[in-house]
């Protein structure tokens, strides 16, 4: 692909001199790719204003393939990501936290990609005590293998063991790094996040000196196939950005592939949403099935997927899919159990085939980030804020202003016990 970059040819190759982190430096030494911490991205977003940065879970190299080829041509800067549960220890994914890194720097150089690119483990899920431990271990190797930034979500836990959580896991972050956190499970309707809980997480967190680039709430969205109206509550989330200005902690949506594109707007224009997760509607957008305007998938009246003709991967390979998900008793929201053990399959398609599978996602991505997102020609101020720092850490954007003698553990565990909470019900919620 012949590619230009409007940030102009000099600055995009000092950005890359200077711009990026030391572990992709070490990793990919002679790389023209300019792959950058997540602050890197979100600060161009808030630059821009009412932007949101497309972040795609890349559950398949067609995914990956597909929206950087988007974010070239609209000139924005992106964020290719992978959750604990799609590309962990026991993912489902063939693309995990330690080769996302290496796939996104391959694809970029041998397709001349120049936008800036950051590559981000979502949902790195902390549920016990045991998680916390692996984690010490874990988090080190991720960053050693090109991850740029990471959310920290320990929302599955009550709120003063989420912060203790995330206060104890800090240092294994690099302070370079893009930083996620999270309150409140993604739960649909049920579980709201609140505005005392999550000014409990950012001031507790503040306190201890660690200003995160993006928080995520429950705010009514779900993971995976959306099958209510429920969608994403732009008046709570607005309510709790602001609540949390002066923190100056950007929003993370997530759940968006339930959600319509007018409502997508919405939260860009109304809140302080810097970044999105897009993980379902790209798979199945990708394998070629029927999807509604904001990448939800289509069921006929049995209840089943329906398949495109001549889209997506070639329809025999689709039957044997969908004959596997039968043997295995699936329902549609099982069917992204199906990317690991049909993914050497898929990569062995026809040229044609798998050009199919990247364009499609490609198609939709760039119309996500030019019409919905608002993030074209965002590329060139992330390069910009690179040059600005003379270097890829940018810092945090926020100062202490809690006093730490008030949020010492056993503070925490009081003022925790004071929050008046609906976690919602029980159960796996992980996508």
């Amino acid at each position: 692909m012949c590619m230009h970059t409007s940030a102009g040819q000099d600055d995009f190759l000092r950005a890359v001199e200077i711009g990026r982190p030391l572990n992709i430096v070490k990793l990919f030494p002679n790389s023209k790719a300019l792959l950058v911490s997540g602050k890197v991205i979100d600060r161009a977003m808030i630059a821009k204003g009412n932007a949101i940065a497309m972040a795609a879970n890349g559950r398949n190299s067609f995914v990956i393939r597909g929206v950087l080829r988007a974010a070239q041509r609209a000139n924005a800067a992106v964020i290719i990501e992978i959750a604990k549960s799609e590309g962990g220890a026991k993912a489902y994914c063939a693309v995990n936290y330690w080769n996302i890194a290496l796939l996104v720097d391959a694809m970029c150089n041998e397709m001349g990609i120049t936008v800036p690119v950051a590559i981000h483990a979502d949902h790195y899920g902390i549920k016990n005590e045991q998680d916390i431990a692996t984690a010490r271990v874990e988090i080190p190797s991720m960053f050693d293998a090109g991850i740029t930034s990471i959310a920290i979500d320990a929302s599955h836990l009550p709120d003063d063991r989420n912060l203790l959580a995330s206060i104890a896991l800090n240092p294994f972050v690099p302070a370079w790094a893009g930083l996620e956190t999270e309150v409140g499970e993604i739960k649909g309707k049920q579980g709201l996040s609140t505005r005392d809980e999550a000014l409990f997480l950012i001031q507790g967190l503040n306190a201890h000196g660690i200003f995160p680039d993006w928080i995520a709430l429950n705010n009514g969205t779900t993971h995976g196939i959306e099958a209510s109206d429920q969608g994403i509550q732009v008046d709570l989330t607005a309510d709790i950005h602001q609540a949390l200005a002066k923190y100056a902690v950007s929003g993370a949506q997530h759940g968006t592939s339930g959600n319509s594109s007018e409502r997508l707007r919405e939260i860009a224009a109304r809140t302080h949403t810097t970044k999105a997760n897009v993980a379902t509607a790209l798979q199945m957008i990708s394998w070629g099935l029927e999807v509604n305007d904001y990448g939800n998938a289509i069921l006929d009246d049995k209840g089943r997927f329906i398949k495109v003709a001549g889209e997506g991967m070639c329809d025999e390979l689709w039957a044997d899919i969908v004959a596997y998900a039968d043997v295995k008793g699936y329902k549609p929201g099982d069917y992204k159990n199906l990317n690991l053990p049909f993914e050497n399959r898929l990569l062995a398609q026809p040229r044609e085939i798998r050009e199919r599978m990247a364009a499609r996602v490609e198609a939709f991505a760039y119309r996500m980030m030019t019409e919905v997102f608002n993030a074209q020609d965002t590329a060139p101020l992330a390069v910009e804020a690179i040059l600005k720092a003379g270097s890829g850490d940018l810092g945090p954007k926020a100062s202490r202003l809690e006093d730490p003698a008030e949020w010492t553990e056993s503070l925490i565990i009081k003022k925790g016990a004071t929050l008046v909470t609906d976690k919602g019900p029980a159960g796996n919620f992980d996508d």
